[in-house]
């Protein structure tokens, strides 16, 4: 069995996908800023990174922040990865990186590329937003008395778990370069996504469409965050709230 170190591996995905790897045999090494033995800040590099990555055959990156530093990270894993010798780096990005003018998504896009031109075997997969991520959202949003989402915005959530099992498959295989797109099963307006989180929870608000200016905006608008022609996810959203909620009682 290979030696996997898996960057954010406490977080939503990556917990999932060292949980999947463990399963199947696998030594998995836990990198994040907080778990031992592998505490590392791979902003700030050094020695604690060297010993992470030692012996690793394959590194599975999916620590990210829209707080800033992704690249300053991917540059010291690189490096590092390069000094050991790993044979494979899997990244995880999201669709439309290369077409939405969001500051964080042209920083996955700059990760992106910093991987492709790593010298190191690599694999990139990109997904359409996961349902936790909406979850979160709605609920930050629905603090207020009126739930208010961008008018004219579609989204295509994909279960984490599914995305997952994803990257463990490419982790176990050959580098592949820049693999197909994996959405949701189900593309909807992110007015119809609120008022389903709403029926979940078993909250009552107005859902209010409100548009909103700029290029960020238009490209969401047009979709180009979407990948209906992979749809490839079998878990729907109102799949994700009945299991995370039930049938719509009060939370």
């Amino acid at each position: 069995m290979t030696t996997i170190l898996v960057t954010g591996g406490t977080g939503t995905l990556g917990r999932l996908v060292t949980e999947r790897l463990r399963a199947d045999g696998h030594e998995v090494r836990v990198l994040s800023r907080r778990t031992q033995p592998y505490a590392v800040d791979l902003r700030a590099g050094g020695a604690g990174l060297d010993a992470a990555v030692a012996g690793v055959e394959t590194v599975v990156h999916c620590a990210s922040t829209p707080k800033g530093g992704d690249e300053e990270a991917a540059r010291n894993l690189i490096a590092a990865a390069r000094r050991a010798g790993v044979g494979h780096l899997v990244y995880i990005s999201i669709v439309g990186v290369d077409q939405v003018p969001l500051g964080y998504y042209r920083t996955k896009l700059a990760v992106e590329r910093l991987v492709e031109e790593s010298g190191l075997g690599w694999t990139t997969l990109r997904t359409t937003q996961f349902h936790d991520l909406l979850v979160t959202l709605c609920a930050s949003l629905g603090r207020l008395p009126v739930l208010a989402v961008p008018a004219g915005v579609a989204d295509q959530p994909v279960e984490a778990a599914e995305v997952a099992e994803q990257l463990v498959e490419l982790a176990l295989a050959a580098p592949a370069g820049r693999v197909p797109d994996l959405a949701g099963p189900e593309v909807h307006g992110l007015d119809s996504l609120a008022r389903a989180w709403l029926r979940a929870t078993g909250r009552r608000r107005p859902v209010v469409r409100v548009p909103l200016f700029g290029k960020a905006y238009r490209a969401f608008r047009a979709g180009c965050h979407l990948a209906p022609d992979r749809a490839l996810g079998k878990v729907t959203f109102e799949d994700h709230l009945t299991r995370r909620f039930g049938t719509g009682h009060d939370h």
